[in-house]
């Protein structure tokens, strides 16, 4: 039993050397929280509710009411997204020891109200992607089955609120709702990417968007597809550049079918089709099809 103990206290010491948590250890301010995936969960919902009424949040929702449950659910979620941006924006100010929580606060008041303000927007946009998934897809028997069932449509959902947070400069949170999506859909969206209207992800599984992909308007990409970067080299210091164009780009009216990846360096012109199980490094002409060859001999 002693030497138990013995093994479990070296332990104990070894785990607590500092140059064993250096890189890994956060060190928290007084009051300082981390941003937290349950209460993002909540956020996600509650712009769900906003932004198609009926289909999620209160179920008794009706045209009378519409306005009264928005302006709680808006309320609800300005609250909410601003105690959550005050802990994203302590925690990635690992230098400023001493800043006021008022400022602080204040600022993530005014992230909250700005991505707030977005939402109207947003929905339009989604709208689009909604009306193109049921028009590319058979199966759908309507604009409601996408909205309440498809994981693509879910995903899209995530990466679209993140993105707008993404460009607000707001930290941690965007990837964190996006890495949500991935967790429940198996489709990752980086919320970097810049991804045009009329946006259909089918099935989607094993789907990768990089964070400097740029797609236009139009665009279907099925499951297992991947917009790939590039590695790129450490500099003489031995630093990853960072934030530089290194993923695909794909123009208006473009179709990716499963399997497919397109590598850095690769553009997809307006119309083109790319089929499945290919591998794409360079640029594909308009209304180009890329294929594999194939011969079948009797």
């Amino acid at each position: 039993m002693q030497e138990q103990n013995k093994g479990l206290s070296q332990t104990v010491d070894r785990l607590s050397e500092e140059s064993s948590y250096r890189q890994l250890f956060h060190s928290y301010r007084d009051g300082e929280a981390m941003p937290s995936g349950e209460q993002l969960k909540k956020i996600v919902d509650l712009c769900r509710a906003i932004l198609f009424p009926g289909y999620y949040g209160n179920a008794r929702i009706s045209k009378q009411t519409i306005r009264y449950h928005t302006g709680v659910n808006i309320e609800t979620l300005h609250s909410l997204l601003t105690s959550q941006i005050y802990a994203g924006l302590c925690f990635s100010d690992l230098d400023c020891e001493t800043c006021p929580e008022e400022k602080i606060f204040a600022e993530a008041e005014k992230l909250s109200e700005a991505f707030i303000e977005t939402l109207p927007e947003l929905r339009r946009v989604l709208a689009t992607d909604a009306e193109a998934t049921f028009h590319n897809d058979p199966a759908a028997k309507n604009a409601g089955e996408i909205i309440f069932c498809y994981p693509g449509f879910r995903a899209i959902v995530n990466y679209r609120i993140a993105h707008e947070l993404f460009l607000l400069n707001v930290p941690f949170i965007p990837r964190m709702i996006t890495e949500m999506a991935h967790s429940e859909t198996g489709i990752d969206i980086h919320p970097g990417a810049v991804i045009g209207d009329h946006f259909t992800i089918d099935h989607g599984t094993g789907t990768v968007i990089g964070e400097t992909s740029v797609i236009g308007n139009y665009v279907r990409i099925f499951q297992g597809v991947s917009l790939a970067g590039e590695k790129i080299l450490p500099d003489e210091k031995g630093n990853v550049a960072r934030g530089i164009p290194r993923h695909p780009v794909l123009e208006d009216h473009v179709t990716v079918y499963s399997n497919a990846t397109l590598w850095d360096g690769s553009g997809s012109a307006g119309g083109a089709t790319i089929c499945g199980n290919v591998w794409v490094t360079q640029d594909v002409p308009a209304e180009e099809i890329v294929k594999q060859s194939c011969s079948i001999e009797n």
